[in-house]
């Protein structure tokens, strides 16, 4: 038996889920907060614009990677955020410091900067979190990265996100290089150590001894028959003879010394480079730690020790840089 169909039961329901839900459609939906992911797109490019006579045209590098000066902005306040001429907007990278290595992660949001040489404008924020002081030319590195969301929140909610692993010494003396090449400053090259060779120590060889000569067998003397009536006449006596002398050997020579293996001479005066710095306040610091004295090189600043009068005093200053910490110190000659 089939039992009746109620057609009104639909239509309660629906009426019943809409009284739950209050009347609410999506337009009526706050919208997403302003440090949301949505924050992030679209990314803004613009049109080409000149700076000190230099058109830049803005472009989406995923693969971005440059070394420059970085300068310290007055926007921006307490976030980690910097400016930026090409990289789209917003757009994340890690700046390194070439003086530390410390390695930090920054939100692009402004073009810049609109004037100088510099790479990039630092938030003031952002300059703090990185170490950096002074008037903000200081060597960087600048890499574009694609952060967790977890990170771009905290960067755009003001927060600083958690600082990098620190870049090795021997990769930060290759973009130190990279940028003096950019910049046009010459670096001199690392100086080779010759190895002290000692000299040859002669060895006379072995004089053999001469065989004394051995002396030649005599025949025996015959013994003369006795003759018919004649006195007996006894035998004349048969000297021996003498061996004969033997020859003296030669007198071994006196094996000569050896002479004494000198260490090369340093030619003229030489210095211990200790490294370069792009600002003068840690080139300072530098030279006060390893006892030497800061010279300008260009827009950078060299330490160095010295003059050393010869080879072994540059060799002990350049011993007690290296033991200070600093692995790239190296012995320059002056002439």
């Amino acid at each position: 038996m089939r039992l009746p169909v109620n057609r009104t039961w639909p239509l309660a329901a629906l009426a019943l889920l809409s009284a739950c839900g209050g009347g609410a459609s999506v337009k009526d939906l706050p919208p997403p907060a302003a440090n949301g992911p949505a924050a992030d797109y679209p990314m803004v490019l613009g049109t080409p614009f000149t700076v000190d006579g230099v058109t830049y045209t803005p472009a989406d590098t995923l693969n971005y990677d440059a070394v420059g000066l970085a300068g310290i902005s007055t926007e921006g306040g307490a976030s980690v955020s910097g400016s930026h001429r090409t990289l789209p907007l917003p757009s994340y990278v890690e700046v390194t410091a070439l003086d530390t290595g410390k390695t930090i992660l920054v939100r692009m949001e402004r073009r810049g900067p609109m004037s100088g040489a510099q790479l990039i404008d630092l938030s003031p924020g952002a300059a703090a979190q990185l170490g950096l002081t002074g008037a903000g030319r200081n060597a960087v590195r600048v890499r574009r990265v694609n952060p967790p969301e977890v990170e771009r929140a905290m960067l755009r909610s003001g927060q600083q996100a958690p600082a990098r692993m620190d870049t090795p010494r021997s990769l930060l003396g290759v973009l130190q290089r990279k940028l003096d090449q950019q910049m046009g400053i010459a670096t001199p090259a690392p100086v080779v150590e010759p190895t002290p060779v000692p000299a040859p120590v002669s060895t006379p060889l072995p004089v053999e001894k001469p065989a004394a000569k051995a002396p030649m067998p005599q025949p025996a003397p015959k013994a003369e028959k006795a003759k018919i009536n004649k006195p007996k006449v006894d035998n004349p006596k048969v000297e021996k003879p003498k061996a004969a002398p033997a020859t003296a050997a030669p007198k071994a020579a006196e094996p000569t010394k050896a002479a004494a293996a000198e260490k090369p001479a340093g030619k003229g005066v030489s210095y211990v480079q200790i490294g370069t710095f792009a600002s003068k306040a840690n080139a300072e610091a530098a030279a006060k730690k390893a006892g030497g004295s800061v010279v300008a090189a260009g827009k950078l600043w060299r330490v160095r020790t010295g003059p050393h009068a010869d080879a072994d005093k540059a060799r002990a200053a350049l011993a007690k840089a290296r033991a200070a910490g600093y692995s790239d110190a190296r012995i320059q000659h002056a002439d």
